[in-house]
């Protein structure tokens, strides 16, 4: 059964078509990467899939169970909502991370705000903040960072702030983890570092979905890969076949634009 399972997924605002018609499956322990132009719906796609949007078509089901269907009536109530992001953890381009936290309390944040939901805050509290501190500083020893987890954002790297972003992402042990053009706002010295960050990920077998523009990495790490144009799928396979021999004539001319 595959982890994840999207199915017609459709996105307007106003009465611009954003994305049309998506569909496509992903394995337990796979890398997928989408590429295409700016403007060509990979972001809405994944926030979307992240809830921080909501389609207007289609279904998403994770591990066989469907997390959202636009056949659903009425709004979702915020708490179910947070439920079912749980599933995807998301990695934005421009880190996001809260100044006023240091990495270790941005790693550890959400886990802390959710551990007081479990019937156990009353009883085990200090327990329970122990073992989310404790995986929070694995998490950034795991990223290079254990001598930063006292650090603010303003006093990292580009390159550490975009680490300290995948380690909070990854604390609360998504089934999917998302990035989003991740090396977009590094310089590239930077790049590297984080390259080699996801690149580890993916030979640990972490099951993610890479928005990139980053076409070399997005050959060599993924399993798959989407081509987006104008919000459809245009093309979606083994990546070395489609940017060795892409079928359609649309991902020849992007392609050429890369190699130019």
């Amino acid at each position: 059964m595959p982890v994840l399972e999207v199915r017609g997924i459709e996105k307007r605002f106003g009465a611009t078509q954003v994305l049309r018609d998506i569909s496509f499956s992903l394995e337990q322990g796979q890398a997928l990467s989408i590429i295409g132009s700016s403007g060509s719906g990979k972001t809405t796609l994944l926030r979307c899939l992240n809830f921080l949007e909501r389609p207007d078509g289609g279904s998403i089901a994770v591990n066989g169970e469907t997390v959202f269907d636009a056949a659903e009536t009425g709004a979702l109530r915020e708490a179910e909502i947070r439920r079912r992001r749980l599933h995807f953890g998301l990695v934005f381009q421009s880190f996001n991370l809260f100044p006023q936290y240091t990495a270790l309390e941005n790693v550890t944040l959400a886990g802390k705000l959710l551990a007081r939901d479990d019937p156990a805050w009353r009883t085990e509290r200090k327990a329970l903040l122990a073992s989310i501190e404790e995986n929070g500083r694995a998490l950034l020893e795991r990223m290079g960072l254990a001598d930063r987890a006292g650090h603010y954002p303003h006093m990292l790297s580009g390159g550490q702030q975009q680490r300290v972003a995948i380690a909070r992402a990854l604390a609360l042990k998504p089934d999917i983890l998302c990035f989003d053009e991740p090396t977009s706002a590094l310089d590239p010295e930077l790049t590297g570092e984080v390259l080699k960050v996801i690149r580890a990920l993916a030979e640990e077998r972490t099951t993610m979905i890479i928005v990139t523009h980053e076409m070399s990495f997005a050959r060599d790490v993924s399993d798959s890969l989407i081509f987006m144009d104008k919000g459809v799928i245009v093309e979606q396979g083994d990546p070395r076949q489609i940017m060795d021999a892409p079928r359609e004539e649309r991902t020849r001319q992007f392609l050429r634009s890369y190699q130019a």
